[in-house]
């Protein structure tokens, strides 16, 4: 009876082994070092958490509408009415009553994106997005204001290669850039900065970091101008997510952090947040109808006794 084994013993003793070298490979599988991902851009580092963390906010009523003419081109209106702030001593903001009309024009095929806008304040947006070859994109920004010394023009050549991206930047007053970001492992990639403005003779160095996983995805950056910033995004489920940052100035000991959430329902998405300054904000995007959205935007700071309301309509 000594020698005598129960039946299904063996058969689960084998199937709790192969279960263990299962795993124990997983853990001990050697990565492929010379075919990791490409990595996301060296400015979108905290694209995650700026998505649930910092919608576009307004204040007041706004009204969106694009028409498009063919696959390619489309025109769209916009009318903003709402309060400004002006620059005070005081503690409370001061506000006064303004209103917008803003008329675009976009170009969107499969290697080009052309967008224009024209405000009725006397401003001029454009954006140009092209991708020169295969791995090679050109992008522009260029604003143009009747304000002296407030006209920009920003130009990025960004090359993506199999595991790596590259950025070189060129702008108006002297201001010249690049970046470059390295996938090291499949999961996390490191990246640096750095930039010179000219018109101002001012240069900085920055270095940065990222880790993601089909769950979460956290990300640091650090630069010589004294900015600290980190970031963490935590996917709870299909619809929702936790999202966090941080941000320092050791220079001039400025610090802000914030915890909000994201939530993705069938026909609308709710985002917000409440940061270290007591500032309490919610974004809302529903979907009445095909092309018919409806947007609420909300900020309370009750520090400072400002509270920001808007409602908008965004058709097509």
């Amino acid at each position: 009876m000594a020698g005598f084994v129960p039946p299904g013993t063996t058969l689960l003793g084998n199937e709790a082994t192969s279960e263990a070298a299962k795993k124990i490979n997983e853990v001990h599988k050697k990565v492929d070092y010379l075919n990791l991902p490409c990595p996301i851009p060296y400015e979108e580092l905290h694209r995650e958490a700026l998505m649930s963390l910092k919608p576009e906010y307004f204040e007041g009523m706004r009204f969106d509408f694009t028409k498009g003419l063919n696959q390619k081109f489309s025109l769209s209106h916009s009318v903003m009415m709402g309060p400004m702030e002006i620059p005070s001593q005081s503690s409370e903001a001061i506000k006064i009553p303004t209103a917008h009309y803003e008329f675009g024009a976009n170009f969107i095929d499969q290697k080009t994106m052309l967008i224009g806008r024209v405000l009725t304040d006397g401003r001029v947006n454009a954006r140009v997005k092209c991708d020169l070859t295969d791995d090679l994109a050109l992008k522009a920004n260029a604003q143009l204001t009747n304000e002296p010394h407030m006209s920009h023009v920003m130009l990025n050549f960004d090359y993506k290669g199999k595991d790596y991206r590259s950025q070189l930047q060129l702008g108006n007053g002297a201001l010249f850039g690049a970046s470059y970001i390295q996938s090291v492992t499949p999961h996390m990639s490191l990246g640096a900065e750095v930039f010179w403005a000219g018109q101002h003779r001012k240069s900085g160095v920055g270095y940065a970091g990222r880790y993601e996983t089909d769950k979460m995805v956290a990300a640091g950056q650090v630069a010589s101008t004294g900015l600290m910033a980190l970031s963490y995004v935590q996917k709870v489920s299909e619809k929702v997510s936790l999202a966090t940052d941080f941000m320092y100035n050791y220079l001039s000991k400025d610090v802000t952090a914030s915890v909000g959430y994201d939530y993705a329902l069938r026909q609308a998405r709710l985002r917000g947040k409440i940061d270290s300054n007591g500032c309490t904000s919610a974004f809302l995007e529903e979907r009445l109808n095909m092309g018919l959205n409806f947007v609420l935007s909300a900020e309370l700071d009750h520090k400072k006794k400002d509270y920001k309301f808007g409602f908008g309509l965004t058709v097509g």
